[in-house]
């Protein structure tokens, strides 16, 4: 059981624990590559997804080129055109990923208590958006922009410890990190010795398989901020 009087500050995923990125990528994708994907199933089009952006990420280049690399792979897969524009259209459909209806309510509970954090893999620039989208300033904010490199990479936790350390004066063994992937956030944390706590809203259906064992877990931000309350 999680003593959560052990912790000062919460660091987040986004994209899958606070923003619903399958809705988001489902429908950028849909729009971008209309009825040529008709033939494939949600999930299918969320593992083609996940398979082809964890290999547009590397080397490094920022996270609208790497929705429109994945595009052009995606499609390549399925036989299927795509234009420069189109991918650039699926590259800017994070602007419009929407929130989970909870994620606002609970970020507000919760920072009553701690301080919040947002790991993030993607651009400043697009953060800010789905920033405002959550209603919430957040107290630091880690990109994949500013590090050069996206999780699991574990440099991206080493870079956000050393800056909450010197911006709000937090050591990381007073930080737990909260989020859905398994892959991009539970594995990478826990090989450093991280507490976590994984928002099981869904599969992992935009992000490959990995296997961690989370020190907790919840169905969602509700019930996660709510367990606080009560603690």
């Amino acid at each position: 059981m999680i003593d959560y009087d052990a912790f000062d500050a919460l660091t987040f995923d986004c994209y899958g624990t606070l923003i619903d990125w399958e809705t988001g990528i489902l429908n950028g994708l849909k729009a971008a590559l209309g009825s040529g994907i008709e033939g494939e199933s949600d999930a299918q089009l969320l593992a083609r997804f996940a398979h082809h952006e964890h290999a547009a990420e590397v080397p490094y280049k920022n996270y609208r080129e790497v929705l429109g690399l994945t595009s052009h792979m995606l499609a390549g897969e399925l036989g299927l055109e795509i234009s420069p524009e189109q991918e650039a259209q699926f590259g800017a459909s994070v602007l419009d990923w929407p929130a989970f209806p909870d994620s606002h309510d609970a970020l507000v509970s919760l920072q009553e208590r701690y301080k919040l954090v947002v790991i993030t893999n993607c651009d400043d620039d697009l953060f800010a958006a789905s920033a405002a989208r959550l209603g919430i300033t957040f107290d630091e904010v880690i990109t994949a922009a500013q590090v050069g490199s996206y999780k699991p990479n574990i440099e991206n936790f080493h870079f956000a410890h050393e800056k909450i350390q010197r911006t709000l004066g937090i050591p990381k063994d007073r930080i737990l990190h909260v989020a859905q992937s398994l892959f991009h956030d539970h594995a990478p944390a826990k090989s450093i010795g991280m507490t976590t706590v994984h928002i099981k809203r869904r599969g992992n259906g935009a992000a490959p398989q990995a296997s961690a064992t989370p020190d907790a877990v919840f169905p969602d931000m509700k019930s996660f901020a709510g367990s606080i309350t009560k603690s």
